[in-house]
Formats: structure tokens, C-alpha cells, sequence
């Protein structure tokens, strides 16, 4: 349920509704806008009274939230959530757009180091790269691990570019102390004790869509971090499993406004994944920025032919300096 209440509620009036509705074991979430204040109430609703709420002089509307998710609703939080990420303050969200590019997997410093100066010279202004790999096959290469966070760290150190890594385990999450982004990968989307234990950090999550979740099951994952305090959340559309077999993955562009008219977390997406062929990355970043996304993530690596995981859907550093050019040529065009 949401309370809306009107403009001109004073600071004491707004904390009187707000205690007597906590009186009734109901969860208060305050949004301020510079118009209107929204009150998102969370818990069993069932024994307030509407038409006792809406009659109050302060109170606007009232309405019963019908969606399973609560506080990713844009229903609850009307403003575009903006997300400042690291210590570069790197914004995320309500109008701040950021590429994020790097490497599959972390192979060796000299590769991250080269692969983050390149990029960050081309206009990206987060690092990605995996540490620890989800593979399909147990004898593909599985990543680093521990030394891949230390060197995604020496990259950071070298450039300046927050780092977004994915967290596989929930016995890893005291290595990532430090991490930028927290990245819930799509075979994770939905380990909900993992989720749980991401959202009692106050680390950005990038929650990646599964491989044949509904848009609704993205959301509800993200509800389940945002229950336990982080509201640092960014989902990704990463492609779903349908029967075509010309691209690894359907990546479906459509998402990102739709998920924009239902939630206000910013939406961020990953062409690479979703397509996994590398001819295919830089029309499918054009339309991703052209649908309004709030971010792109390209995989990129030095040298594609010999990388040790995707790399055949991975640009070169000169192939993203150009599909950034003409990502921003797009975003121009569009505003």
C-alpha cells in the first residue's frame, strides 16, 4: 500500500502518520520528491484503514500496490533511483548513464591492466571482469578466484574505474568487501539466501536476468535484496533461452522500458551475454541505448582470439572506442 501525501506536509505532520502507522507493525518507506512525498507501507496492510488514511488532512491517494514487488515498484518510489558508485562517485540511474567494459575473465595483470587503461580511454566508466566463473563444463577455465579480485584491485589502482565483479558463493562475500558492484550472475538470480545476504551490504548490486526468467522474477530478486536494506540494486537484461540458435541467447531490448514503466532502479544492458557473437554487440548496444537504458556492458579483451573464456563475443578496445562513439551518438540523438 502507498500513501501519497500532499505538498506543503510539514516535518512534524509527516512524522505523526509515520509513528502511528508503525504503531500497526507496518514497515515505513519515505520517498520525498520535490512535489509530492510517497509513503510505502510494507507488512499486513489488511488492518488499515483506507478510507480512515485517505481522510487525514495530509493524505493525497491511497492505493493497494497489486504487484508481488513492493520496493522496486515505481509505484512506491516515483523518482528514478540514482545509484554513486565508488569512490569516483560514478552515477548510475535517473538520467547518469555508464558503460561498463573488461574482460570475461581476469587473466593476468598485464591483460586487466591494458584491457582497463584502453577502455577507460575510450569512455568506460566502469571495469568489469570475472574472478570466479560460472561455467557450464566443470573442465572450462573456472577464473582466478582470490588473485583475479587482487588484480581486478591493481586495475582499479592503475585507472581509477570502480570494478563490478561477480560474487558466486556466499562463504566468498568477505573478499568483496571492497568490490564497486556486486554482480548476482543469471544462474544466481534466483539463490535467495545469496540475496538475502547481498542485501545486508550497502554494495551496489548488478542482478542479472535469468536464463528464462520472466521480467516479474527479476523483480521479485530484487525485492528479496531490497527487503534486507540495500537499495542499491541495478538489473540487467543479459538475453533469455528461447528456441532460436542463430545467437546463444534472445536478448530482449523490450525489457528496458518496461521495466522502466514498472520500477525505478536503473536498468543496465549486456549485449555480449545476450547475444554472444561479437558482430553482434555493437547494433545491439545501438538499441539498447536507443530503448533508454541506463547503462551498456560490453566484454571487452585485448586480444579476443586467445582469451580464455568468450571470446567470441568479445570487441577489441579499438572495436569499443567506436561502439561507444556511436552509443553516444545514439543518446544524443534521442534526448
Amino acid at each position: 500500500m502507498i500513501a501519497v501525501l500532499k505538498h506543503g506536509t510539514t516535518p512534524a505532520q509527516l512524522q505523526h502518520l509515520v509513528d502511528w502507522l508503525k504503531r500497526m507493525n507496518l514497515d515505513v518507506h519515505i520517498s520525498e520528491g520535490t512535489e509530492v512525498t510517497v509513503l510505502g507501507l510494507i507488512g499486513d496492510t489488511s488492518k488499515v484503514d483506507m478510507d480512515l488514511l485517505a481522510s487525514l488532512e495530509i493524505v493525497q491517494s491511497v492505493k493497494r500496490i497489486s504487484d508481488p514487488f513492493k520496493q522496486a515498484n515505481r509505484m512506491f518510489h516515483p523518482m528514478d533511483t540514482v545509484i554513486e558508485i565508488g569512490e569516483a562517485k560514478v552515477k548510475l540511474g535517473g538520467g547518469h548513464f555508464a558503460m561498463i567494459a573488461g574482460p570475461c575473465s581476469v587473466e593476468n595483470e598485464d591483460q586487466i591492466i591494458e584491457v582497463a587503461t584502453r577502455v577507460k580511454a575510450a569512455g568506460a566508466k566502469i571495469l568489469r571482469g570475472g574472478a570466479f566463473k560460472p561455467r557450464t563444463s566443470p573442465y572450462a577455465f573456472q577464473g582466478l578466484g582470490t588473485e583475479g579480485l587482487e588484480l581486478l584491485r591493481a586495475a582499479r589502482k592503475a585507472t581509477g574505474l570502480p570494478i563490478c565483479t561477480e560474487l558466486m558463493n556466499i562463504h566468498h562475500l568477505d573478499q568483496f568487501h571492497d568490490i564497486d558492484i556486486i554482480q548476482i550472475g543469471a544462474r544466481n538470480v534466483q539463490n535467495f539466501d545469496l540475496l538475502k545476504e547481498v542485501g545486508k551490504t550497502d554494495k551496489p548490486i548488478l542482478l542479472k536476468r535469468g536464463i528464462a526468467g520472466t521480467l516479474q522474477e527479476l523483480l521479485m530478486s530484487a525485492e528479496y535484496i531490497m527487503s534486507e536494506g540495500n537499495e542499491n540494486v541495478i538489473l540487467c537484461e543479459r538475453g533469455i533461452r528461447t528456441y532460436e540458435t542463430y545467437t546463444r541467447n534472445t536478448l530482449d531490448i523490450s525489457a528496458v522500458p518496461v521495466l522502466h514503466k514498472l520500477t525505478h532502479l536503473p536498468v543496465v544492458v549486456d549485449p555480449s551475454h545476450g547475444t554472444g557473437k561479437a558482430y553482434l554487440v555493437p547494433p545491439m548496444a545501438a538499441a539498447a541505448a536507443a530503448a533508454g537504458a541506463d547503462g551498456i556492458m560490453i566484454e571487452v579483451h585485448n586480444n579476443p582470439s586467445k582469451a580464455l573464456c568468450d571470446g567470441a563475443q568479445s570487441l577489441t578496445p579499438d572495436q569499443f572506442a567506436d561502439l561507444n562513439r556511436r552509443v553516444n551518438i545514439i543518446r544524443e540523438a534521442m534526448q
